[in-house]
């Protein structure tokens, strides 16, 4: 799926699948061939990659007709236009809590390539873009997405001024950053989350925003949220695939050899 019909799909309801990638090895490109993936998230706030590494990812990617969406540590617009000019198709930035952060955010995505006093004015709704200039910035700006991570009680609090920011296609909920905000870290199906989730699903929904999730522990949770209208599913990452399943398959081997696993050993598993 190209970036374009990603911006549809997040804002029609339509399902959007993939997962995060860690690792930067070209290998990567092979292995994804037929695994349907609508687009990848490349996190630069946990990761440590650099921009040759991002640049050339995002590329490949795009290549593979699969949306690079980059996650930035911060919601900082000079930081966001660089990853566009690094290849992304997307931005999701971290830890977003005001109306003001977006609409700053929305300058680096939707509103490039005005700078200075009169992008200020715009920003601030002091002054309208007129015709001609809107027609030049939405092809100049066309197929970036913005994306913005609800991921704490403030947020919650200021979701419906979040929503209300122009050019905003999706929010993406951080399951584990919001449970530790609301007091009940990684307990994913507490009832604080669970309200938590529904209202921002209908909340954005309501707006023809799209809402995603990343890192949830179980699918079932994934096929839960879907069913109420999560549209943007992140399943997991690379790293813990691997770990997931060569623990599966170690345990398999040893239960049928008759030593025990980890978990039976009492050994801490991560």
């Amino acid at each position: 799926m190209n970036s374009k019909e990603l911006i549809q799909a997040l804002h029609s309801g339509k399902r959007i699948y993939g997962t995060l990638f860690t690792c930067s090895s070209p290998l990567w490109m092979n292995v994804i061939d037929g695994r349907d993936m609508d687009c990848v998230f490349l996190d630069t706030e946990h990761m440590p990659m650099d921009w040759h590494e991002l640049g050339w990812m995002c590329h490949a990617f795009r290549g593979k007709n699969i949306t690079p969406i980059v996650r930035i540590p911060r919601p900082d617009p000079f930081q966001a236009c660089r990853i566009f000019d690094n290849g992304a198709q997307g931005i999701v930035a971290a830890y977003v809590e005001t109306a003001q952060q977006v609409n700053q955010l929305r300058s680096a995505v939707k509103l490039r390539p005005l700078k200075g006093k009169k992008l200020e004015n715009i920003l601030a709704g002091k002054t309208k873009i007129d015709e001609h200039m809107k027609k030049y910035m939405d092809k100049f700006n066309e197929g970036k997405i913005l994306l913005v991570n609800i991921e704490s009680t403030p947020a919650l609090e200021n979701l419906d001024e979040i929503l209300e920011v122009p050019g905003l296609d999706g929010v993406l909920i951080g399951p584990h950053d919001l449970s530790c905000s609301l007091g009940v870290p990684e307990d994913y199906d507490h009832p604080k989350m669970e309200e938590a989730i529904s209202q921002i699903i209908s909340k954005a929904r309501a707006k023809n925003i799209g809402v995603g999730v990343h890192n949830l522990p179980r699918i079932e949770q994934d096929i839960k949220w879907g069913k109420q209208g999560l549209n943007l599913i992140l399943r997991l990452a690379d790293i813990t695939f691997f770990q997931k399943g060569l623990r599966q398959d170690l345990n398999e081997i040893r239960k049928a050899l008759g030593d025990k696993t980890a978990e039976e050993k009492g050994e801490a598993i991560i």
